[in-house]
């Protein structure tokens, strides 16, 4: 009996630090702290978050099955590169699961994530007219969080979480050819929607912010 109750207790400690060290390897890849096609070393990893190597190695093998990371011989675990002419494919895939988060939460959000993805919205928009990419991309994750657990899908949430990373990647790559204003604009469209109940007015908010990065994107590519 104790050695049962020991394996019960201890299993949802490793569960919540593999999610957290996924979100803190998401974050370095995303802000391009990991550049694309750089090594990853479990060893480094771990120290650099201050994680433990078995929730940092499942986080890993979690963003290999992804594509954020790639397995190759002799060379081992290596940060994806970023497409050019994959990422308006990335947007278009991203395009068709954000209407549809969209339309769920604006059915099924409770009025506490309506207002909370409202503020989120707020602190966006504010953080844009700042010009502080940080504040923005911290209000944007936050955004995400919420709008993904309102949408109670979680088969769409799954499908779309690693498209989001690569858009962050390719902002941050990029961000001299972008305009977070009108991003967060598009955000708050979409959050109003979300906040009113009102499906048609979420999904043209999400249909604006997937123009918005299609059009950011096709820019990078002429350029």
């Amino acid at each position: 009996m104790p050695a049962a109750v020991t394996s019960s207790s201890g299993s949802a400690p490793r569960r919540r630090a593999a999610d957290m060290a996924y979100d803190a390897i998401e974050t370095l890849i995303a802000t391009l702290q990991l550049e694309p096609g750089s090594p990853v070393v479990e060893a480094e990893i771990a120290e650099r978050t201050g994680l433990g190597r078995t929730p940092v190695r499942e986080a890993l093998l979690r963003m290999t099955s992804l594509g954020l990371i790639d397995q190759q011989p002799r060379r081992g675990l290596l940060v994806s590169s970023i497409d050019l002419a994959d990422h308006l494919d990335v947007i278009q895939t991203r395009r068709v699961l954000e209407t549809l988060i969209a339309s769920c939460s604006a059915r099924r959000a409770t009025a506490a994530e309506r207002k909370e993805i409202v503020r989120c919205a707020e602190k966006m928009v504010k953080a844009a007219a700042r010009g502080h990419l940080d504040d923005y991309m911290a209000a944007d994750h936050e955004l995400d969080r919420v709008n993904h657990r309102a949408s109670r899908n979680q088969s769409a949430v799954m499908g779309v979480s690693p498209l989001i990373v690569q858009c962050r990647r390719f902002w941050y790559a990029y961000q001299h050819e972008g305009d977070i204003v009108e991003a967060a604009d598009a955000h708050m469209e979409l959050a109003q929607g979300i906040a009113t109940g009102d499906e048609a007015a979420a999904v043209a908010g999400a249909n604006r912010l997937m123009d918005y990065l299609e059009r950011f994107a096709r820019r990078v590519i002429d350029n």
